[in-house]
């Protein structure tokens, strides 16, 4: 399985199955999924995609894997809330800057949660905490902070 950043719409997973096809699923910014299955003969060529809201795509995943929910997971689109996982670009106008600088909590209302810096997870980052390009900041807070953070986050 890999993934890839799509700046301003989410993020592509890709994952190649035991019969040498393509899936793709992208996680819209907006809670919602698009699966793609790709032609054996091409893998380029798109065979089907189907685009579901975040119910149906839970729906899926409850087929897929019934057991996969546990009681201690917050399930945070029932509260109103997202969480998302926003890079650093190694040219933002953040890299190298400590994280109260962004202002990010007070411009959007969204909780930083954990820095994903290359094999390390930094938990709950303070304001003193070093930005440094490629690190991924995991975000919590309503759709419209996570996307407002998203942008503070994406300025070079």
């Amino acid at each position: 399985m890999s993934s890839t950043p799509l700046p301003g719409i989410g993020v592509r997973y890709d994952l190649t199955i035991r019969e040498r096809r393509r899936l793709s699923v992208v996680a819209h910014r907006d809670g919602t999924r698009t699966l793609n299955a790709y032609r054996q003969d091409d893998p380029d060529a798109c065979a089907l995609s189907v685009r579901m809201t975040s119910g149906e795509a839970e729906a899926l995943i409850d087929a897929l894997m019934p057991a996969h929910h546990s009681p201690n997971l917050l399930s945070t689109t029932e509260l109103g809330l997202v969480a998302e996982r926003i890079e650093l670009s190694s040219v933002s106008h953040w890299n190298g800057r400590v994280l109260g600088d962004t202002r990010m909590r007070t411009e959007t209302g969204v909780s930083i949660v954990a820095v994903l810096r290359r094999a390390e997870a930094i938990p709950s980052p303070g304001p003193d905490f070093r930005l440094v390009g490629g690190d991924t900041l995991i975000v919590i807070g309503t759709r419209e902070g996570v996307d407002a953070a998203a942008g503070i986050l994406a300025r070079e």
